[in-house]
């Protein structure tokens, strides 16, 4: 078997996606471009069952994604977040003491759920 080389990329700007839902949360790098460069979930830094949607779990995945991703030469940061929780205080957490990236935006990606307008109620009877 042939084990492929990774490509040598170098990018200044880099976008993170956080995603959580009520039990884990994933977090994915990736370029501008929407090619993927790292990511995993809490599973991935051994947090488990009840842990997983902490914000220390976040955290330690958080610190672990970007060390892997410290090669490619990460300026600037992108945040794009989707879920609710107290996650995201782990994931600044974690961007502001490893590492003295610039954030160029954060965006808000928690699809807020819409019912439609509300139906004529039939009369009874």
């Amino acid at each position: 078997m042939v084990k492929k080389k990774k490509k040598d990329i170098r990018l200044s700007t880099w976008v993170l996606h956080v995603q959580t839902t009520p039990n884990n949360t994933m977090i994915t790098l990736t370029t501008d471009k929407g090619d993927k460069v790292a990511g995993g979930w809490t599973w991935l830094v051994w947090y488990k069952w009840a842990k997983q949607n902490t914000p220390y779990a976040a955290e330690m995945l958080t610190k672990h994604i970007l060390k892997d991703a410290e090669q490619y030469g990460l300026k600037e940061l992108w945040l794009v977040m989707k879920g609710i929780g107290m996650w995201r205080d782990g994931v600044f957490k974690a961007i502001n003491e490893l590492w003295s990236l610039s954030i160029l935006y954060i965006k808000e990606a928690t699809w807020i759920q819409f019912g439609g307008c509300k139906w004529f109620r039939p009369k009874r009877g």
